[in-house]
């Protein structure tokens, strides 16, 4: 299937409360999210840049021409970072907005802030784009993987756990992924039951992981994104929700791509660190 994706989503909503309370605990970095919405606009690297510059950087490394972030109401840090040439040049970029919707105080999740990018710029319900985290620093690669021609509308990268240097308490943590012998997406698993993590093994012994980086076709997962259904706990339409009934209801439409490498990401304080190298 030849692929024209020439587009990057990226989520940069709210702030991350677990960020907040281990930010307020570092002596080091006390204070430092007063005025900072959102974990990927926290300063790292030699020129105090902001963590979403370095992903932005890769994105047009890998060859993406229009960025789309999606922020939250109020949020004027994006649009003044935007205006200021603070991310890397040469992208056309654009902003949407999560709304909340009548009656509830929070955002509606993730495949609501996706659904509402593509209402906002309808272009994107023609095209196909990648979607991925604000606070996960993805290679050139893995961005470069979802731009290539490939045999089904839909893809997402499925990582090697032993390709990660995080804890295994950390690991634990990440969606596991059920993937057919032709490499389709079966399924994805939420903190599975520990007797039951063997199973999700593929043939060369690896558990493959999700880590929130999809690329869609725009007119084929829109639907998805509409009807998913909220989450009985978190009560928001999550997209990996999504992502799993679009699997299940249309078999070899989300090709796995497979890569085993480390995901720089910012989860608390101490993550800061690990990016004093960066340029």
């Amino acid at each position: 299937m030849k692929m024209e994706n020439k587009n990057l989503i990226i989520m940069v909503g709210g702030a991350s409360s677990r960020m907040k309370r281990s930010l307020e605990s570092h002596s080091d970095h006390g204070g430092i999210m007063d005025n900072i919405p959102h974990k990927s606009l926290i300063p790292v690297g030699k020129n105090n840049r902001p963590f979403l510059y370095y992903l932005v950087m890769n994105a047009q490394t890998a060859g993406y021409e229009n960025l789309y972030l999606i922020t939250s109401p109020g949020n004027d840090a994006f649009k003044k970072l935007v205006d200021s040439h603070g991310l890397p040049t040469g992208l056309n970029i654009f902003i949407a907005v999560q709304y909340v919707p009548e009656g509830r105080e929070k955002p509606l999740g993730t495949a609501d802030a996706l659904q509402q990018c593509m209402d906002q710029f309808p272009v994107l319900k023609q095209s196909a784009f990648t979607v991925c985290n604000g606070d996960n620093l993805y290679s050139v690669g893995a961005l470069q993987d979802l731009r290539a021609d490939r045999i089904a509308p839909h893809a997402l990268i499925s990582y090697a756990s032993s390709g990660f240097e995080f804890t295994d308490d950390r690991i634990s943590k990440f969606a596991l992924m059920d993937i057919s012998e032709e490499g389709f997406l079966q399924g994805i698993v939420e903190k599975p039951a520990l007797e039951d993590v063997p199973k999700y093994k593929d043939e060369s012994g690896e558990l493959r992981v999700s880590m929130n980086i999809f690329s869609f076709s725009g007119k084929e997962v829109y639907s998805y994104l509409a009807n998913c259904p909220l989450d009985p706990v978190r009560n928001e339409k999550e997209l990996p929700k999504a992502v799993g009934i679009l699997a299940t209801e249309e078999p070899q439409s989300m090709f796995c791509i497979p890569r085993s490498e480390h995901i720089p990401d910012l989860t608390d304080a101490n993550d800061i660190a690990l990016f004093k190298n960066l340029e």
